[in-house]
């Protein structure tokens, strides 16, 4: 069994250069057993549109094979574009993918998007609007297995609180990152501890569905 990876730079394996600037799919491999390899498609920038005009899906799709897990998340960049709207092109681009992992006998599963750090007067906002209730829609619609990681980064950030949340995510004063010398406050994108966090969460949600082992 393999788990194949589809989704934006939140998932995504980001460049050396950025480093520790990471997302979650870089960090899944370790969090299984060694049996279940994982293959990130992910991509900085990515629509469930241009993932698909990009020949990424035709990628991932030509290495799906029966029993094979593909994990599908994104919204972020969705989200930019009025034609890729939550309950229309989104949703339908969705459905089509869903459709065609089952084609080929894989078992799609969708993730909610991670949400952003975004606090105000104290409280966690939501920045995803309707995109994270979709994809949960379309879980019971279509009888698919949905992974919730908007509640579940939600509830983590709450529970550290606003400044400690900071130390999920790629925050550098200036002088302190060669790439950004000026420094940089992203509240979006997450340093490695963040990414491994959230990287282990979906570990455990796979085994709790009985598609990987207990992690070593």
């Amino acid at each position: 069994m393999k788990i194949l990876l589809a989704g934006d730079s939140t998932v995504a394996a980001c460049p050396s250069y950025e480093y520790p600037m990471s997302g979650w799919g870089a960090h899944l491999a370790p969090e299984t057993y060694w049996w279940a390899a994982v293959h990130n498609f992910a991509k900085g920038g990515a629509t469930t549109e241009s993932f698909r005009e990009e020949g990424l899906w035709t990628q991932l799709l030509h290495q799906t094979v029966a029993g094979d897990v593909v994990l599908i998340q994104f919204g972020h960049n969705d989200q930019k574009r009025e034609h890729l709207a939550a309950r229309t092109g989104y949703s339908d681009n969705l459905r089509r993918m869903v459709a065609e992992v089952r084609a080929k006998g894989g078992v799609p599963i969708l993730c909610t998007s991670v949400e952003r750090r975004h606090f105000l007067a104290g409280a966690l906002q939501a920045t995803l609007g309707e995109y994270p209730a979709v994809v949960r829609e379309l879980g019971s619609e279509l009888g698919l297995d949905v992974i919730d990681l908007n509640q579940w980064t939600r509830t983590l950030y709450e529970e550290l609180g606003e400044e400690k949340s900071k130390e999920l995510f790629f925050h550098f004063a200036p002088g302190a990152h060669a790439h950004w010398a000026g420094g940089l406050e992203d509240n979006t994108h997450f340093h490695q501890k963040g990414a491994t966090m959230i990287a282990g969460y979906v570990a455990e949600q796979l085994e709790t569905l009985g598609f990987v082992g207990a992690r070593a």
